[in-house]
């Protein structure tokens, strides 16, 4: 699981929104220095996941809708990205020709499986209000 530019982004319109105020894309946009076509993307993703709400009509825009306390960064990644892995072994649905040839996965899998683990255990323990204000919880 790795940071890409689209969680960077998630993260930067998220720290926008805890000020607790209703911002349209275009502002989080302009606010967070984003570009718009993709944040519209990002805020669906977000949307979808429960963490902001979006507000249509006239005085509409983005709200937060989650505690950032309660949502982990493994969460956020989830929410936004898709197939997240520290490789491309470490999906389900990965075929592997090494493991259709010898019927068991390789030792690189299995070590990069135990780094995978320890990156995914340490994103659930890391609250979005830690990463965004690194202050305790």
């Amino acid at each position: 699981m790795l940071i890409t530019r689209e969680t960077d982004y998630a993260l930067r319109i998220l720290r926008s929104l805890a000020q607790g105020s209703c911002l349209t894309v275009g502002e989080l946009a302009e606010k967070e220095t984003l570009p718009l076509k993709f944040t519209y993307k990002i805020i669906k993703k977000l949307e979808k996941a429960g963490i902001i709400r979006i507000i249509r009509g006239v005085n509409g825009g983005c709200q937060l809708e989650a505690d950032l306390h309660e949502v982990s960064l493994y969460d956020l990644v989830g929410a936004v990205e898709t197939n997240a892995r520290l490789a491309a072994c470490m999906n389900a649905d990965y075929q592997c020709e090494w493991r259709d040839k010898s019927g068991t996965p390789c030792n690189v899998h299995a070590q990069l499986a135990r780094v995978q683990q320890a990156i995914d255990r340490e994103f659930r323990s890391r609250s979005l209000y830690w990463i965004l204000f690194g202050e305790k919880e």
